[in-house]
């Protein structure tokens, strides 16, 4: 595959992407699993 600035900078926004929303979801389950045991 030819590798260009352009093709390397989408495939690095798409992994951040990623990686933000993966931490978002687990900060979301991590914090109403705490808020489930408070009832």
């Amino acid at each position: 595959m030819y590798m260009d600035a352009v093709v390397f900078s989408g495939l690095a926004v798409v992994g951040l992407m990623v990686a933000f929303f993966g931490g978002v979801v687990y900060f979301l389950r991590k914090d109403a699993k705490q808020h489930s045991h408070e009832k």
